[in-house]
């Protein structure tokens, strides 16, 4: 950990150096043989590939290309320092023109998104620790689902034990809701109660009217209503968690397109 901190600090150190003195010969220049407009383009250019080269690493765990957290270090650092030779090549985070503006939104687009994927990646985790096991993602439909069925049985027991439908008629009416699918996903997201004072006073509300036969199963219900509760924190933190490579990724990819065709303009117009 600690040599990972020292390095991670070297790499801030050496990025920040770079941009610094990158800067500093684009202020002081007057006239050379290399064109300032030139040079910061392909600098930034390279730091464009660099990150995407990291989009391909994330692809291909399976080769032996070095760890996965040098990876994202590495990334972060020219994602930031990125910034930097963009203010530096431009002159502005706005330029003027039409094609040169879609070109700055698009970048901002995938710097925006990067800065929340990492503060994301940062404390999601812990989060979804703290929920209760990990669920993979694509299995809890499958996990709803197993929740609802079992609601199902409870209600069922509880009507032969008592001989009436008391306890099924008033899930149908409330609870059948919240087992249909994940609920409460802002109030997961933020750390928010609702959801578990929806239940406790949905509960709350039928426990009187029930007789003793079918308050074991009431209690059974409550049981799998709290399952259900960290079903749906899983589902909603994971889904945040993925959510912001739904623009990332596509704003990245149309960052390098438009960047490629921008390089062939400026290089055709100059010669």
């Amino acid at each position: 950990m600690r040599a990972m901190s020292r390095r991670a600090a070297g790499l801030w150190i050496v990025a920040a150096a770079g941009i610094v003195a990158l800067g500093a010969w684009r202020a002081t220049w007057r006239a050379s043989t290399i064109d300032p407009d030139f040079l910061t383009g392909w600098i930034l250019a390279a730091m464009v590939a660099a990150l995407a080269i990291y989009g391909v690493r994330r692809r291909l765990p399976m080769l032996p290309l070095g760890r996965a957290s040098v990876w994202l270090s590495v990334h972060v650092v020219v994602g930031v320092a990125a910034i930097g030779a963009y203010a530096i090549h431009v002159g502005t985070l706005w330029p003027e023109g039409a094609a040169d503006r879609a070109l700055a939104l698009l970048f901002l687009a995938v710097i925006a998104s990067g800065v929340a994927g990492h503060v994301l990646q940062a404390i999601l985790p812990a989060r979804l620790a703290r929920s209760g096991p990990e669920l993979i993602y694509e299995r809890i439909p499958t996990e709803v689902a197993k929740l609802r069925a079992a609601a199902e049985d409870a209600l069922v027991e509880a009507a032969g034990a008592a001989g009436h439908e008391t306890l099924s008629s008033y899930y149908a009416q409330t609870l059948a809701w919240y087992f249909e699918r994940p609920r409460f996903a802002l109030s997961h997201v933020f750390g928010g109660h609702s959801a578990e004072a929806w239940e406790r006073q949905r509960l709350a509300a039928v426990e009187k009217l029930l007789s003793a036969d079918e308050r074991p199963h009431l209690a059974a219900l409550a049981e799998l209503c709290r399952h259900k509760r960290a079903v749906d924190a899983q589902y909603a933190l994971q889904t945040l968690l993925r959510a912001w490579t739904f623009v990332h990724v596509p704003a990245a990819t149309a960052f390098l397109a438009m960047a490629a065709w921008h390089t062939l303009i400026i290089h055709v117009y100059a010669g």
